[in-house]
């Protein structure tokens, strides 16, 4: 399931290339798999804005771009040339829901029980 279109991940985004709107093209239809993964009822209009996000994040910056887009945390210095950058969950080009879209979704960081001593009683 698609619940996104390319025009929607550029709009809040940047302009992206022909190459990257193909790319874009496929990836929705893997960030619906994987949306639906973590809850299939979640209302629409969640499901179309973590769309976006995911593959925002997976085209990253663009072309020139010197920190990819969810890093935490950055080092660059400039000689002899070191970049490090720590992410917060997945790495670029990958996709991944993040704390917010996964609380979007609603299934965020609920935690739940069961009581084995509990009768259960047959109805």
């Amino acid at each position: 399931m698609i619940y996104a279109s390319v025009e929607l991940v550029e709009a809040g985004f940047r302009t992206l290339t022909d190459e990257e709107r193909s790319v874009c093209e496929a990836l929705l239809e893997e960030a619906g798999v994987i949306i639906d993964a973590y809850n299939v009822n979640a209302p629409a209009d969640a499901k179309t804005v973590v769309s976006c996000r995911i593959i925002r994040r997976a085209l990253g910056s663009g072309a020139g771009a010197s920190v990819p887009i969810g890093a935490t945390q950055g080092t660059m210095t400039a000689g002899p040339y070191t970049q490090s950058w720590t992410m917060s969950s997945g790495s670029t080009g990958e996709l991944y829901l993040s704390r917010l879209d996964k609380t979007m979704l609603g299934v965020g960081n609920k935690i739940g029980y069961t009581n084995p001593f509990q009768e259960v009683s047959a109805s």
